[in-house]
């Protein structure tokens, strides 16, 4: 009766953790808590970067549809733009509804102090745009006249050019950059368009002064009901350089460019969750540890080891999804504070000039609650198989379980080997997978080899003279579970910061060698624009030759700069003219060169070219030319670019022109004589544009030094979230120490009375627990530092080529490797010292009163 009635009076598991986990919770907020901070933070990195990354894409998105509008085709040409003639034959044809001819730049406005504001300028015809993008109609202001839509010197700005530029609406007049230098427009009105700073102005008038006269930049097309879309482009019979394309073009296209930023920072995030779930392990498995002798009893009451199982994993549960929703409220917290300092791209550069506010995802929060609470589970997993395999009679008897042997070192050097193969494998879809797979293979396969290296790094240990420092490493030396528990966390902590810290710096060193190389003169000149640049970015054509005249000027150097289109669907390609004779000295090579045949067009091409269109040294590539025609050049060589992630050509300056016809600059290089003021130099040269018809005060200038500056800069703020993802990764490890530490003085409070009967002070037990937090947090640290340059040469020779097509050397900080790791020691020292003080009371004799 009673055997048969058990069952059904066994307590269930919601009141085994209201009973038993509740009050050990309470009785151990701050080891606990330690748990539920590192799933929060986890939750929060990953979770921020989400909500960043959507909020920017859509903010992006939205106003590329404003001023896109709804067309159902787009007729697309190079950025030279099309012969506007093209306009008349396409509206004419039947199965076109409305044809709405475009020209588009990004150029500058300027305020009213003389401050440049990036602006992006869009001319219409005010006539058929309503029917396609209702966004761009001018709105004119009371005062203005009724034609002002139609008025070429006349300017429409939306919301987010109106506030940049306020001071300067104010006179009814901007001043904006144009073709022929600093003009003024009449301000006429606004737009209901959105996003970034824009202008919009009569198609005629922005001809004009985006030097695009007789050119389209794209046509929008309202196709009639039942028309075939296919039909009509094949009937449309464009020309060469000129497609049909889809209106969602430019959105996947920005999408194509940041996606491999935004999924490097996701793995970066959801890698400080994996780290914080060996927190959750250290944390559990000395719970259990703890709490065996009470585990044990609840097994003889008929508590069953699935239920002891299902208690454990019902607590990491529990501090998983507390932890978790914690994490998403700190996560769009932080998303909110990033929004507003770095913007939408995190410091990464692509979505300049948008302000987005924060779009908080419903299924995102799921995903990313979700995975913090599986994350837990993880964590937990061992301790409560740990606490399921408890004999109790054993266990009553203060007997611990025997060893685990040899079964996750083996484990752990299967996953490292298999890591090792997945580095060597190519990018899945565009993206490295493979080499994130090998990343959390070397994580997990390190921590499981911890039992191993602490037996074989201890064994190299001789041991000590002094008595305490003997009890300290004897016991390290012969409870290897104990020390893999306790530096798990370290160990996986660390070895992320070190990983990051060698990938930061090698890419830092291998930018700075570039810099050198590419920056050879002692001073650059370009014509100041937005970040468009193109043909409104112009000096005059003879400006090289009257700089090369001015006193103090040795050497004059000019560059032209053209974007091209490869692929619709992909950034384009910067095409570099400028002289070229010795490349070998004048481009960072990494490889040899090839020599050309005979007859054909040399052309350097950067890392990315190889990666994304195949075009290694010794192969041909048709490179197209502004006016829609493909010229075949010879690659002779592939060279380091870091500026530019989606390819870059450079072409002899002669070749170019012979081939493009194209014989404008965008910047030139100086070289100055020695002792040459540079001051006199740049007033000669503004004095010379002015005299060529240029406004000399759009000239920029910039010494190699200011240009170093501001790379280095734009770096630094571009990996600002690894520096974060640092910082998290280590206090994780520090909490896991502190916990770890704090739970093992409490379980050996016996051994320690014993000690006391033995003769040894308080302070001298607490020495001893010093000490052996000494020894296994410097194994931790020794074993991080080995796992995190693993990891850290997948990251620089794997995971940067294969997602943003740069490689580099890895170079080894030593001084700052060995200041993390020493940084790490002492702080593993100092927390297991002070758990020591908090946790052993002064009555250590009571402690083994039971045994009496």
């Amino acid at each position: 009766m009673n055997a048969a009635t058990a069952p059904r009076d066994r307590p269930g598991l919601a009141t085994l953790l209201r009973r038993l986990s509740w009050p050990e919770l309470r009785h151990h907020p701050w080891r606990n808590g330690a748990a539920l901070v590192a799933v929060m933070l986890g939750v929060a990195l990953a979770f921020s970067v989400h909500l960043i990354n959507a909020s920017a894409l859509a903010e992006f998105a939205a106003a590329v549809r404003a001023i896109n509008g709804e067309p159902d085709l787009e007729i697309a040409g190079p950025a030279a733009g099309f012969d506007e003639q093209l306009y008349a034959r396409v509206a004419a044809h039947p199965g076109v509804a409305v044809a709405s001819p475009v020209v588009d730049a990004e150029t500058s406005a300027f305020d009213a102090a003389g401050k440049r504001v990036p602006i992006r300028v869009v001319g219409i015809d005010a006539l058929v745009i309503a029917a396609l993008s209702p966004a761009l109609l001018p709105r004119p202001t009371d005062e203005a006249d009724r034609f002002a839509v139609l008025d070429p010197q006349a300017l429409f700005l939306n919301a987010e050019a109106s506030r940049r530029l306020q001071d300067a609406t104010g006179e009814a007049r901007i001043a904006l950059q144009t073709a022929a230098g600093r003009t003024r427009l009449r301000l006429a009105g606004s737009v209901a368009a959105g996003g970034p700073p824009l202008a919009v102005m009569d198609i005629a008038g922005a001809q004009v002064a985006l030097g695009l006269v007789g050119k389209l930049s794209r046509i929008d097309l309202r196709l009639r009901t039942g028309a075939d879309r296919d039909r009509v482009i094949r009937e449309l019979m464009l020309p060469p350089g000129v497609r049909a394309a889809a209106p969602g073009e430019a959105t996947e296209r920005l999408s194509n460019v940041s996606r491999a930023y935004r999924v490097n920072l996701t793995v970066l995030a959801l890698v400080a969750m994996f780290t914080g779930a060996f927190l959750v392990f250290s944390i559990l498995s000395l719970s259990v540890a703890k709490r065996q002798q009470q585990l044990a009893l609840l097994g003889v009451l008929g508590l069953p080891a699935r239920g002891r199982l299902a208690l454990v994993l019902g607590e990491s549960a529990l501090l998983g999804l507390a932890g978790s929703l914690l994490g998403l409220v700190l996560g769009a917290l932080l998303a909110q504070l990033a929004l507003r300092v770095l913007g939408g791209d995190l410091g990464g550069g692509y979505f300049g000039g948008i302000a987005p506010t924060l779009r908080i995802d419903a299924g995102g929060a799921v995903v990313y609650g979700a995975l913090g609470v599986a994350a837990a589970l993880v964590g937990g997993w061992l301790p409560a198989r740990a606490a399921q395999a408890i004999a109790p009679a054993q266990a009553l008897k203060g007997l611990g379980p025997g060893r685990p042997g040899h079964r996750s070192i083996a484990l752990g050097l299967v996953l490292m080997i298999s890591g090792t193969g997945l580095a060597l494998l190519p990018p899945i879809a565009g993206l490295p997978l493979a080499a994130y797979a090998s990343v959390a293979c070397l994580l997990i396969g390190g921590i499981a080899c911890i039992p191993g290296g602490v037996a074989v790094l201890l064994a190299a240990v001789r041991p000590p003279r002094r008595p305490l420092a003997l009890l300290a490493v004897e016991r390290a030396r012969h409870d290897r579970d104990s020390a893999t528990i306790a530096v798990a966390g370290v160990v996986a902590s660390l070895a992320l910061s070190v990983a990051l810290t060698v990938m930061v710096s090698s890419f830092r060193e291998a930018v700075s060698r570039w810099l050198d190389v590419v920056l050879p003169a002692d001073l650059y000149v370009r014509l100041a624009s937005g970040p468009g640049g193109g043909d409104l970015a112009v000096l005059p054509p003879s400006l090289p030759e009257a700089a090369a005249a001015l006193p103090g000027v040795r050497r004059v150097e000019a560059q032209r700069v053209v974007r091209i289109s490869f692929d619709p669907v992909r950034p384009p390609v910067a095409v570099i003219s400028r002289p070229l004779d010795d490349p070998a000295r004048s481009l960072p090579l990494s490889g040899r060169l090839v020599d050309a045949p005979a007859g054909e067009t040399a052309a350097y091409v950067s890392e990315a070219m190889v990666d994304l269109y195949g075009a290694r040294a010794g192969t041909r590539l048709l490179l197209p030319l502004p006016d829609g025609r493909r010229q075949p050049v010879f690659v002779r060589g592939v060279w380091r670019d870091y500026a530019r992630q989606f390819g870059a050509i450079v072409l002899d300056a002669r070749d170019w022109q012979r081939i493009a016809g194209d014989r404008r600059i965008n910047d030139m290089a100086l070289w100055l004589e020695p002792g040459a003021a540079t001051g006199e130099v740049e007033a000669g040269l503004r004095r010379v544009a002015g005299e060529l018809g240029h406004d000399g005060a759009l000239l920029e200038f910039a010494a190699p030094r200011e240009i170093r500056a501001t790379s280095l800069r734009i770096f630094d703020r571009s990996f600002a979230v690894t520096y974060w993802l640092q910082a998290v990764a280590i206090a994780i490890g520090l909490f896991g120490i502190a916990a770890s530490f704090s739970a093992q003085v409490l379980a050996r409070r016996k051994e320690f009375g014993l000690l006391s009967h033995l003769g040894l002070a308080r302070a001298q037990i607490v020495a001893v627990v010093a000490a052996e937090g000494a020894v296994w947090t410097g194994v931790g640290a020794v074993l991080g530092l080995a796992l995190g340059i693993a990891v850290s040469a997948v990251l620089v020779k794997v995971v940067n080529p294969q997602s943003f097509h740069w490689t580099m050397e890895l170079l080894l900080p030593w001084l700052r490797l060995g200041a993390l790791c020493a940084a790490v020691i002492a702080a593993g020292t100092l927390t297991a010292w002070l758990a020591a003080r908090a946790a052993i009371g002064r009555e250590l004799a009571l402690a083994v009163k039971e045994d009496w």
